[in-house]
């Protein structure tokens, strides 16, 4: 009993040992309800981003943050410590080894274990400001001049949003009436409108 737990806080083991206890803590909140299999991948900001990054830079993308880390210190643990309970901490040379072996065998295990995973995650297009060129939308304020002005537009996948609108100042558009973003200011962060059926007069 005292050979494995030298194996397992011993290193290179060590290295992944708390890791792997953050990992099981994690599964057991998943499982109970309390967090979702793409937590780390929500709105995570830039650790998240980065850690998304890192991970397919090296072939272990496509599937969420939480699956290809949790496969890659599994095994990477597993590795280490089998290798020290075999092998034993006889030398730095060794275990330096024998991290790096561990490291390159979890990495091609957890490859093939998120290759057929990433059919159950397919990439799911964030959505972005451009995506309202080109869509109409309604007047809610009273006027929309050069400097003020707040139209509501739905979405493709139904979802309203109340965004900031400006003009040219050519055009006289109120509340309740159709207008079509064309043009969107990212300095201001608003969106150019004009009447909708200006763009698209009558014959």
């Amino acid at each position: 009993m005292g050979g494995l737990l030298d194996a397992a806080f011993g290193f290179p083991a060590v290295l992944f040992t708390f890791a792997l206890v953050v990992v099981v803590g994690y599964w057991v909140l998943v499982i109970v309800g309390g967090l979702g299999v793409d937590a780390l991948d929500g709105d995570g900001g830039a650790e998240a981003g980065g850690a998304h990054g890192a991970l397919s830079a090296i072939g272990l993308g496509g599937v969420p943050v939480s699956v290809s880390l949790s496969a890659l210190i599994g095994v990477a643990w597993f590795g280490t410590f089998v290798g020290s309970a075999v092998l034993g901490n006889d030398g730095f040379l060794i275990d330096v080894g024998l991290l790096a072996g561990a490291l390159v065998v979890a990495w091609l295990a957890t490859r093939l274990v998120t290759r057929p995973l990433r059919r159950l995650f397919p990439d799911e297009k964030l959505p972005s400001r451009s995506d309202f060129l080109g869509s109409t939308c309604v007047i809610r304020t009273g006027r929309v001049d050069a400097k003020f002005g707040q139209a509501e537009v739905t979405a493709d996948d139904g979802s309203s949003a109340l965004v900031q609108v400006r003009q040219t100042g050519e055009y006289e558009l109120s509340a309740g009436e159709t207008a079509l973003i064309y043009d969107y200011d990212t300095d201001g962060e608003f969106f150019f409108v004009m009447p909708f059926n200006a763009a698209h007069p009558r014959s």
